[in-house]
């Protein structure tokens, strides 16, 4: 796991990593899927991680011994993230990342962390999630492509399954220090909190002992409400309301795959990310027109008929949704 430290070290904003995070969101919820009964051996539904690491079982600090200490807090993780089987052994060295995993056939796996961790004792639990998320994966055979998308993967699945508001909780940024560890921006740990917040009714904010981690969940969990107020959802404002009925006219007209605009600016100070937040197209079978748009709990798309007010039930997540079509 990457680590930008020391006065000067850049730390990214915003929000550009928006569609891997929101696809990762929608690959956990396939893996494990929503009632757990996806029958691969040894996976676990999303709602048995409904129950985050507390700080109390991620303290660690200078009265502790450093080994068990460690392992320790390392234990507390693997809980969290539902790997009872699993032993993490922790060791410190000189290096130039927070900390690595050796991802093997278990049920040991060996990490080592940075040695600055020997003192730096508050955010031993941040680097460990990472890694323990890393481990997780590895057992659910769940992965992108890219290094980088599943690097970006490996931080949303901590977030999202309860370990990784530790991560958000490590960005600290003045005059003195520049720490913020994953490959997430804060803003995007936030969002990613605040889609679990919703799904779990669990409010992660008194744990954070950073103001500047606050902060950033909070500008997360602006963008991830506004993903329930984006038409046709019934929620949607009245602007919303307006642009998604030009749109609709205009699939009405006969104009296959028209689009609709997502809102927001995109790019690394923006909350854009996506192409378009629904698109219109006429059924093929002569049901009419249809609307397809994201599901704002799993972010998985689903496509209904353009027929007023109806409820649409996500196929994945479960969720049921109020709709203005």
């Amino acid at each position: 796991m990457t680590e930008n430290g020391g006065p000067g070290g850049p730390i990214g904003h915003g929000f550009p990593h928006l569609a891997t995070v929101r696809a990762s969101i929608t690959a956990l919820f396939r893996r494990l899927s929503a009632d757990g009964t996806d029958g691969t051996e040894g996976a676990e539904g999303i709602h048995a991680y409904g129950t985050s690491i507390t700080p109390a079982d991620a303290a660690f600090d200078a009265t502790d011994d450093l080994h068990l200490g460690a392992q320790r807090v390392a234990a507390a993780t693997v809980r969290a993230l539902r790997l009872p089987d699993a032993r993490m052994v922790v060791s410190f060295r000189a290096m130039e990342e927070a900390a690595t995993v050796e991802l093997a056939a278990g049920p040991e796996y060996f990490v080592e962390v940075n040695d600055r961790f020997r003192t730096h004792r508050r955010d031993l639990a941040a680097a460990l999630s990472h890694e323990v998320a890393h481990v997780l994966l590895h057992r659910l055979d769940l992965r992108f492509p890219g290094t980088a998308e599943n690097e970006i993967l490996t931080d949303t699945a901590a977030a999202y399954l309860g370990a990784g508001w530790l991560l958000l909780d490590a960005y600290r940024e003045d005059a003195l220090t520049h720490q913020h560890f994953g490959y997430l921006t804060p803003e995007e740990f936030g969002y990613v909190l605040a889609k679990r917040a919703a799904l779990f009714g669990e409010d992660p904010a008194p744990w954070f002992t950073s103001h500047r981690a606050y902060e950033a969940y909070v500008r997360g969990r602006a963008l991830a409400e506004r993903d329930h107020r984006r038409a046709p959802l019934a929620a949607a404002g009245p602007l919303a309301r307006r642009r998604y009925a030009r749109a609709r006219r205009t699939g009405a007209a006969g104009s296959a795959g028209v689009a609709g605009a997502a809102g927001g600016a995109g790019g690394a100070g923006g909350a854009g990310g996506d192409a378009s937040a629904y698109r219109f197209e006429q059924d093929g079978s002569g049901g009419g027109l249809r609307v397809s748009f994201p599901c704002p709990v799993c972010a998985q798309w689903l496509r209904v008929p353009v027929r007023g007010r109806l409820r649409a039930r996500c196929g994945l997540c479960h969720s049921v949704l109020d709709c203005l079509t």
